[in-house]
């Protein structure tokens, strides 16, 4: 996405979109970023699967009924912080929702980007296409996507293309040099096996940290 200093983000007929346009403050003026990390609500795969450690083989799982519940109740702890200048979500299903969840009913700009897009361990790691994504939440702009976002390669017996480590590893660094460039008061909403080898903290659903990618 860039410098977030030198864009603009408008709204046209309710999708976020996102240009280049006018001209940036002068550098005295730009203060780093705040970000507030947020993993997203209990998925259906987290429902299973932490009771018994068995993929249940649901691709990009959406968020259970208790993690609709989770998300409500953060929606009531953000109410209370100041409200992002942006916010930056994984294009997975369960991070949308939690996303759309938190601040779909606010004017607060949202930007997908797969950068911190979970690790492919398991079958709700798996994305879809970004055709599929626009017809499911049509208020969000995906055409910017590659096609497939997520990692490819040899699947396992599950038809999973496991991420190898070192590449994960790498994309983590990435992410975190990339947001270390960004500006403003910023809402990134991923994951927790990301979030946790990017901060060193375990992120229960719906965990908030406050973040510097310089620490």
């Amino acid at each position: 996405m860039g410098d977030l200093v030198r864009l603009c983000l408008i709204h046209i007929s309710a999708k976020v979109r996102v240009v280049t346009k006018g001209t940036c403050p002068p550098s005295s003026t730009v203060m780093s970023a705040q970000i507030l990390l947020i993993r997203h609500g209990q998925s259906t795969f987290n429902a299973i699967f932490d009771r018994t450690n068995v993929d249940p083989m649901h691709f990009d799982a959406p968020l259970s009924p208790h993690g609709r519940q989770q998300v409500d109740l953060a929606r009531q702890k953000l109410a209370m912080l100041p409200p992002p200048d942006l916010v930056i979500c994984s294009p997975l299903t369960r991070a949308i929702e939690t996303t759309l969840g938190l601040f779909g009913n606010s004017e607060i700009p949202i930007t997908v980007t797969c950068r911190h897009r979970e690790r492919l361990g398991n079958s709700c790691d798996v994305g879809r296409p970004p055709s599929v994504l626009a017809t499911a939440f049509p208020m969000l702009s995906f055409e910017h996507l590659r096609d497939p976002w997520w990692h490819q390669g040899e699947p396992d017996k599950r038809g999973v293309p496991v991420e190898p480590e070192e590449i994960f590893l790498r994309r983590v660094e990435e992410f975190r040099t990339w947001m270390g460039a960004q500006h403003g008061r910023l809402a990134v909403v991923g994951h927790g096996t990301f979030f946790h080898r990017l901060t060193g903290v375990h992120f229960e659903n719906c965990g908030m940290v406050d973040w510097n990618p310089s620490s």
